[in-house]
């Protein structure tokens, strides 16, 4: 006779720069233990950085947008039996006069509660991902997580967190031209201070945009991309057209214009570190928070 497995279906909600995504996921209980596994994913590409950053709030259109965009996701947590949620709203929102009065709005007519999260707990929250099949038993290793809006960083020397941080940093912002030289200069100063003297230390690029170069790049699901493999892809993709993005790569149209600048940001990190190699798992801040819904709400 098999086993009983106890399976429940929670969902996560990230409100970002640049798009909002969904993530369902399948808790089990097995034999004590809980394990989970993604279900679905689902992206809207709301550009809230584009408002946020230029003009400080989010207007009217993205915010009815955003609305109808969480009261889509309510339907689909309704149909797939969803018993918890977890739903943040990072750098967009953390900057918008607005925001939090468009998230309150959503509260009421959506019945779904959505918190805005500083970049320090973004940062830990994506720091929670287990990457060991990635990078092995390394001490020593940094994620480095660029959005639309901001830029996270976390260091872990000898298998204990080291330092984090949120640099105002993005490809949204890149795009506005609002990302000044002293912005840089602060970026790489903490970069050097931090960074570079922790020995054989590994990288770990996080976000839509990592993922979809390491993919263009040819190189093999659970290898790392290498910084010369990462420059000459960024190099082929800043030579191509619209067209050829489109129907060529089949690049979503929202990403053709901010993944080259997004990519400068990683291989920024990568030319002042001096690393040679970048591991890109396809984890993110939806995945770190199903853990955190395992760790306090999850009761089987």
């Amino acid at each position: 006779m098999k086993n009983k497995i106890e399976i429940k279906k929670v969902a996560t909600i990230d409100i970002g720069s640049n798009a909002i995504r969904l993530l369902i996921s399948n808790i089990f209980k097995i034999k004590g233990n809980i394990y989970y596994t993604k279900n679905s994913l689902h992206r809207v590409p709301v550009r809230l950085g584009q408002d946020s950053f230029t003009n400080g709030q989010i207007d009217i259109s993205n915010k009815n947008k955003l609305v109808k965009t969480i009261k889509s996701f309510k339907y689909l947590m309704e149909v797939n039996d969803i018993t918890e949620y977890l739903a943040y709203a990072t750098s967009a929102m953390r900057n918008a006069s607005n925001g939090k009065d468009i998230l309150k709005f959503i509260s009421n007519e959506t019945k779904i509660k959505i918190d805005i999260i500083s970049g320090e707990k973004e940062s830990k929250i994506v720091a929670s991902n287990d990457i060991t099949e990635y990078i092995g038993n390394s001490p020593n290793f940094c994620f480095i997580d660029v959005g639309g809006g901001s830029t996270e960083v976390i260091i872990y020397k000898n298998n204990k967190l080291f330092k984090s941080k949120s640099f105002d940093i993005g490809g949204v912002r890149l795009l506005n031209d609002l990302v000044t030289e002293s912005s840089w200069l602060k970026f790489k100063s903490w970069l050097l201070e931090n960074a570079s003297e922790i020995k054989k230390i590994k990288l770990i690029g996080i976000g839509g945009n990592i993922n979809k170069i390491f993919k263009l790049s040819g190189v093999k699901l659970g290898k790392a991309m290498s910084k010369s493999k990462f420059k000459s892809t960024l190099q082929k993709l800043k030579k191509m057209s619209t067209k050829q993005m489109l129907l060529e790569l089949k690049l979503n149209p929202d990403r053709i214009d901010i993944i080259v600048p997004a990519g400068n940001i990683y291989y920024f990190l990568m030319k002042t570190l001096g690393i040679q190699k970048i591991f890109v798992p396809k984890i993110g801040l939806a995945d770190g928070m199903v853990k955190r819904l395992i760790e306090s709400k999850i009761k089987f």
